[in-house]
C-alpha cells in the first residue's frame, strides 16, 4: 500500500494502518512525501505570525516510520502508470542542484492519494509572483522574515525622519476564510509584541495597518452568519481593516489593486483566497479529476475510474450527503476519511465489500490570538450546532491539536511534547525575532 502525501490525512493512514495490517504481516505500508516532516497545516498561521517556531512541531518522517514500521520515501510524485501499478517520484537534489537519490519508481497493489492542495490564484495578474501562499512551513518563514524586513525598515525611518517616515506597514491578507481571519489576528498579537523591541519600536496601531480583502460579503463566508457577525466585531476591535465585496485585479509589489477601487499600499500581500489539487493530479495517466484538480472519488474514496486508487483529504472530491455537493477541504475531513481507510482497507486485503464514507461534522473552530476562540461545535447528541466562545471554546481549539499529535504518536509522549512546549515558552521570547 503506498500513500502519496503525509499531511493529516496520509500519515495518519499510514499510521493506523501499520499497527493493524503491518503487524499481523498483510500489507507492506509505504509513504511517500516530498519534504522530510511533517507540520499540522492550521498552526501555519501561527510559524507565520512569529509566535511559534515550527522547527519545535515538526514530526520527522523517518522516525515516524521507525517507530510504527512503514516505509518512507523522500521524492515528489511526477508520474503513474495504472496499468504496471507503480509510480514515479522525482530525483531529491540539495540546494546546488546535485542528485541526492535518483528517480524511483515504487510498485502498488494500493495508492492512496493524499496529497493536499496548493493555492489557487484564479488567474489574477501579479498574484503569484507578489502574493505570498501560506501551504507550508517554508512559505511562512518566507512571510515572517519579510514581516520583521518591513518592520526594521520602519523602524529605522521612524529614526532618521526619513520621508517615509510616516507611512505605515502595510500587509493584505486576500482572502478572508479561516486561514485569513486567523492570520489578521495572529499579526495584531505579533506587532504588539514586536513593539518590546527596539530594533522593531513601531506603535502597534498607528504604524501597522493590516488588511483582509474578502470579494463575498462577509469573513467566513463558509461559516454561519452568527459566526460571522461575531469574528467581525472581534477583527473590528483588532484594528483590523475588513474589505468584503471587494474583488481584487491585480496584485504588484508595492500595491494590491481592486475592482473600481484605489490602489492599496502594499509591503506584504498574502493570498488565503483559495486552493486547488496540486498540479500533477491533470498528468496522472487519466485519474479522473475535476477542474480543480482534485481526484474524483466516490463514497468508498475510490477513484471514479480506477478502483485501486483511493483519494483523501484536500486533494480529493468527495461527495456530500446534498447532491451535487462535495465536501470542504478542512482537516476534520481527512482525519476522519484516513480512520475511515484503515477500516476500509483491511475489507479490501480480506476480499470484503468496501463500506461507505459517511462523514460527521464536529463543528468549526477559529483562533483569535490572545483573544480567544470562537466557531460551532456540532454532535449526534445535539440537534443543531452550538455556539461557543470564551476560555471553553479557546480549551477545545487547543485540544484539537494535541489530539492530532496523541492521534500520532501516542498519550505518552503527546503529553511530555506538551510539557516541553509550555517550558518553552516560559524560557524563551514569545516572538521570533531572526
Amino acid at each position: 500500500m503506498v500513500i502519496v502525501g503525509g499531511g493529516v490525512g496520509g500519515l495518519g493512514l499510514a499510521t493506523r494502518l501499520c499497527e493493524t495490517l503491518g503487524r499481523a504481516g498483510l500489507a507492506q505500508v509505504v509513504l511517500v512525501d516530498r519534504w522530510p516532516t511533517h507540520f499540522w497545516k492550521p498552526l501555519l498561521h501561527e510559524a507565520a505570525s512569529g509566535q511559534l517556531d515550527p522547527a519545535t512541531h515538526q514530526l520527522q518522517y523517518a522516525v515516524q516510520a521507525q517507530r510504527h514500521g512503514f516505509e518512507f520515501e523522500q521524492g515528489e510524485l511526477t508520474a503513474l502508470d495504472r496499468a504496471q501499478r507503480h509510480i514515479t517520484l522525482s530525483a531529491l537534489r540539495d540546494a546546488d542542484g546535485r542528485e541526492i537519490l535518483p528517480a524511483r519508481q515504487i510498485a502498488f497493489d494500493t495508492l492512496v492519494l493524499a496529497m493536499g492542495s496548493v493555492t489557487q490564484y484564479f488567474g489574477i495578474p501579479g498574484a503569484a509572483g507578489h502574493a505570498l501562499p501560506l501551504e507550508s512551513v517554508a512559505h511562512a518563514e518566507a512571510f515572517r522574515r519579510k514581516l520583521l524586513d518591513a518592520c526594521l525598515r520602519a523602524s529605522h525611518a521612524r529614526r532618521a525622519r526619513t520621508a517615509q517616515a510616516d507611512t505605515p506597514v502595510s500587509i493584505n491578507i486576500i482572502g478572508a476564510g479561516a486561514t485569513g481571519v486567523e492570520l489578521a489576528a495572529a499579526l495584531r498579537d505579533t506587532v504588539r509584541l514586536l513593539n518590546r523591541y527596539s530594533p522593531f519600536s513601531l506603535d502597534p496601531v498607528r504604524d501597522f495597518r493590516i488588511r483582509l480583502i474578502e470579494s463575498g460579503g462577509r469573513v467566513l463566508p463558509a461559516l454561519s452568519e452568527t459566526i460571522s457577525a461575531r469574528a467581525q466585531r472581534m477583527l473590528d476591535s483588532l484594528g483590523v481593516e475588513v474589505l468584503s465585496t471587494t474583488r481584487v485585479t491585480e496584485v504588484r509589489a508595492d500595491a494590491v489593486l481592486t475592482e473600481g477601487g484605489a490602489p492599496l499600499a502594499s509591503d506584504i500581500a498574502i493570498w488565503t483566497a483559495g486552493i486547488a489539487g496540486p498540479p500533477v493530479l491533470r498528468t496522472l495517466d487519466g485519474i479522473a479529476v475535476n477542474r480543480n484538480a482534485q481526484v474524483s472519488v466516490d463514497r468508498t474514496l475510490q477513484c471514479t475510474n480506477d478502483a485501486n486508487v483511493f483519494g483523501l483529504g484536500d486533494c480529493a472530491a468527495c461527495p456530500a450527503d446534498t447532491a451535487g455537493a462535495f465536501l470542504a477541504p478542512r482537516a476534520q475531513v481527512a482525519h476522519q476519511q484516513a480512520l475511515f481507510l484503515a477500516r476500509a482497507l483491511k475489507c479490501r486485503v480480506a476480499g470484503k465489500a468496501l463500506p461507505e464514507f459517511v462523514y460527521r461534522d464536529a463543528g468549526t473552530l477559529v483562533g483569535f490570538g490572545r483573544e480567544g476562540a470562537i466557531g460551532s461545535l456540532s454532535s449526534s447528541l445535539l440537534t443543531r450546532p452550538v455556539f461557543v466562545d470564551g476560555w471553553f471554546a479557546t480549551a477545545v481549539y487547543k485540544l484539537i491539536y494535541r489530539r492530532h499529535v496523541m492521534t500520532l504518536t501516542g498519550f505518552a509522549r503527546m503529553a511530555l511534547d506538551t510539557a516541553s512546549h509550555w517550558l518553552r515558552r516560559r524560557v524563551h521570547p514569545v516572538i521570533r525575532l531572526h
